[in-house]
């Protein structure tokens, strides 16, 4: 669930690489690629990889609790955000399979106090087509994200906000939908969603360590999550009252890979239905995106709630599933599955380099400013304190940014580069392979 928004950020977790498939898995350079990611602090999480149900790799780095040393591992738990989605989706489907419920159910009979609920369909909501408005893109979900909800207040205020288009009129990501079903979910079953999961789901496969999250209990080996700034700072903790379906699920990556599994295997729902979550229209299938790989596709979903982000993919011509969980991230999560896959399927990949400048606090003043552009609308600041750069986006959090070259700055959670000059007041953004320049 992507709770949070990252600075400026082109997070694109969907990849077009062309793989040459290798019987050996070179394990010693994905141990160097994580073991530099640790050294440099540029990562903390968790890997699996599974061929035909079986672990061919597994790496786990960095502390589940930084300020006690306590460090992570293979059965360290963490949130998984949106990836919790694929869960809330077979559970509908499981639902519809019995009898329960209809893809053509409106949402009226449920909730008729949302716009234009008796247009939306229970279809319209597992792909992103309802035009449902996104709580989480609301500033005032900053605000209440770390308190409490009940099903009714957030019901509520979902119901306050405006439709964003008319039902099936085109597709757009929005965490309501999977809340909504969630609670959807509950009144069909008359139980909490947390024991309809470990009935229908996490028992019937045999997932030890997946279950609907609460208060972060480190005793039960879950695990903090952090930002990067010189060190890494501990995140507040999103209620999970309030993600629900969309992305309150706690997990661990060889649980994923499992999933996934039995999800393929058909052992939980029925291949018509998992065709139906296959089935991508204006890039959203049911609860599940498809992953292009030149000629071959992976089918999964990504995640991202307070400091954690999580990817999840099945590539059902190989057999293969790759989960990667993290709880902290200074470098692009993109680059690092970039990686993980090269190195799996054989291809040229080069280690990261993370060479940086200290620079003094006096040398940092002729960077600061407001930059502008005309090619996207969004301003960003850049502002200083003591011998550190931060740029701050409209309307998003600040990111502290690092020197790497004369007027050079980088940002790797992002995969953002800046390049300044002073003298021109200009300043130049790269970022996912496009450039955009902006004027202080």
């Amino acid at each position: 669930m992507n709770l949070k928004r990252i600075s400026v950020s082109i997070l694109g977790l969907f990849l077009s690489l062309t793989i040459v498939f290798s019987q050996s898995l070179n394990k010693p350079k994905l141990d160097s690629l994580f073991t530099l990611l640790s050294q440099k602090n540029k990562a903390m999480g968790s890997l699996a990889v599974s061929k035909n149900g079986t672990v061919v790799y597994q790496k786990t780095i960095g502390y589940s609790n930084v300020d006690k040393k306590q460090e992570a591992t293979a059965d360290t738990k963490y949130r998984i955000g949106s990836i919790s989605k694929m869960f809330t989706t077979v559970l509908v489907f499981q639902l519809i399979e019995e009898g329960k419920l209809k893809l053509e159910t409106t949402l009226d009979k449920y909730f008729p106090q949302i716009p234009n609920a008796d247009k939306i369909t229970i279809s319209n909501m597992l792909n992103h087509r309802s035009g449902i408005h996104s709580f989480t893109d609301d500033a005032e979900y900053q605000i209440y994200m770390t308190s409490p909800k009940t099903s009714d207040e957030l019901v509520a205020i979902i119901a306050k906000a405006p439709a964003n288009f008319k039902p099936n009129g085109k597709a757009a990501y929005s965490n309501s939908n999977f809340v909504l079903l969630g609670y959807i979910v509950e009144k069909i079953e008359g139980k909490p969603y947390s024991k309809i999961l470990k009935e229908r789901i996490t028992s019937k496969i045999g997932l030890q360590n997946t279950y609907l999250g609460g208060k972060t209990s480190l005793e039960t080996g879950e695990s903090y999550s952090y930002r990067f700034e010189k060190t890494w700072v501990k995140q507040p903790e999103t209620d999970m009252s309030i993600p629900g379906g969309a992305g309150a699920i706690v997990s661990t990556p060889r649980d994923l890979t499992k999933f996934i599994e039995a999800l393929f295997a058909g052992k939980l729902i029925s291949k018509d239905n998992l065709d139906r979550m296959k089935t991508v229209t204006e890039g959203y299938g049911m609860g599940m995106f498809q992953i292009p790989f030149r000629e071959k596709k992976a089918y999964g979903h990504n995640g991202g709630i307070d400091g954690f982000v999580s990817s999840l993919g099945y590539f059902p011509d190989e057999g293969l599933a790759v989960a990667y969980c993290s709880n902290g991230s200074a470098y692009n999560f993109n680059s690092i599955l970039i990686g993980v896959l090269s190195i799996y399927f054989d291809q040229e990949y080069k280690l990261p380099t993370f060479n940086t400048l200290n620079l003094k606090p006096e040398e940092l003043a002729k960077y600061l400013g407001e930059y502008s552009s005309n090619d996207i609308p969004i301003k960003i600041t850049i502002t200083q304190k003591d011998s550190v750069l931060y740029g701050q986006g409209t309307g998003q959090p600040s990111f502290p940014l690092e020197a790497t070259d004369a007027d050079k700055f980088k940002f790797d959670p992002a995969g953002l580069v800046l390049e300044f000059s002073p003298v021109k007041n200009e300043m130049t953004l790269k970022q996912g392979g496009k450039t955009f320049l902006f004027k202080r």
